[in-house]
């Protein structure tokens, strides 16, 4: 009896997909070393989609070469809506010289409350290797971006309608 219901209640757990909340991986926060190790190890991001009609190195506005964008579900689903990104969100470009050699990698992460500023993102560039070359509220970021601001300070394609 005791192994039916075990098994009864595996099969209920497979069937709804439900994950217990012991195994759910918590979201890094404001932190560029624990981000990079979220979107490398824990949820890599090369495994989520890419920006919905873009392909791999599609050539993007200066000063960022050819890039690969990616986009976690939270901003999959903010991109399709167009009311702008919803918290959570993670957009990971890799950015590629006109050779195709692999330059940097530069994330925007959307958390409440984080910079309400500048559309709450935090900000983080890596080098090929890893390193963290610079994170937070990074003011070159910021400045740039700002020409979008009423696109929730996204160039790479309409999240507001």
């Amino acid at each position: 009896m005791i192994i039916f219901i075990l098994g009864f209640s595996i099969s209920a757990y497979a069937i709804h997909e439900i994950i217990p909340s012991e195994t759910m991986i918590p979201e890094p926060g404001p932190n560029a070393e624990k981000l990079n190790e979220y979107i490398v190890r824990y949820n890599p991001y090369r495994a989520w989609s890419l920006w919905p009609g873009k392909g791999r190195l599609y050539k993007a506005e200066e000063p960022l070469g050819l890039v690969t964008t990616f986009v976690n579900d939270n901003a999959y689903h903010s991109i399709k809506k167009k009311k702008g990104m919803a918290d959570s969100s993670i957009i990971v470009t890799e950015n590629y010289s006109a050779d195709k050699k692999f330059l940097a990698l530069f994330v925007m992460y959307k958390i409440k409350d984080y910079n309400p500023d500048a559309g709450d993102w935090f900000w983080a560039q890596y080098a090929p290797d890893g390193k963290v070359e610079a994170s937070g509220k990074i003011k070159g970021c910021i400045d740039c971006h700002a020409k979008k601001k009423d696109n929730d300070y996204i160039f790479t394609g309409e999240v507001k309608k």
